[in-house]
């Protein structure tokens, strides 16, 4: 077993433990670096990072194979990746890229297919002059996002 495989094993024997908490991003370098980035459903605590960390270097030998080991919650400001993820964040405001607009908008509901934003515009009034402000709804496929990013607020 190689050394990738048998971190990758271990990493799935970890989360196991915990099916809340799900792997973002798992990155080998040429140079042993192994950089591991989780999501939880409730939010990761530093705990998590702790066992999943402790799990995997209590099961690995550095006189086989001199290795560094980052265990790390995804970040604020960090683009969504994963449908799971934008479960997670339904209700929350997000700034969406697509191909052709960016939106700034709620999350109001996400699906295995396409996530539903919801915002308020003020668009033309379709009688007299002025303008309104209208709430607008979209359906956005996954395919047809470049970037989704939660926005933070204070």
């Amino acid at each position: 077993m190689t050394f990738k495989e048998k971190v990758n094993t271990l990493l799935v024997e970890a989360l196991a433990e915990k099916p809340t908490l799900f792997l973002i991003d798992l990155t080998i370098t040429d140079a042993f670096k192994v950089m591991i980035t989780l999501d939880d459903d409730n939010g990761v605590i530093l705990q998590d990072c702790i066992d999943v960390s402790r799990a995997i270097e209590s099961n690995l030998d550095r006189e086989e194979q001199d290795y560094s080991l980052e265990v790390a919650s995804v970040g604020v400001g960090s683009p969504l990746k994963m449908v799971r993820q934008y479960i997670k964040n339904i209700g929350r405001t997000l700034i969406v890229t697509t191909n052709t607009e960016k939106i700034e908008a709620e999350l109001v509901d996400a699906n295995e297919d396409f996530i539903i934003l919801s915002w308020k515009a003020r668009e033309p009034k379709k009688v007299g002059k002025g303008k309104e402000t209208v709430q607008k709804e979209q359906q956005i496929p996954y395919t047809e996002i470049k970037e989704a990013v939660v926005t933070v607020t204070f």
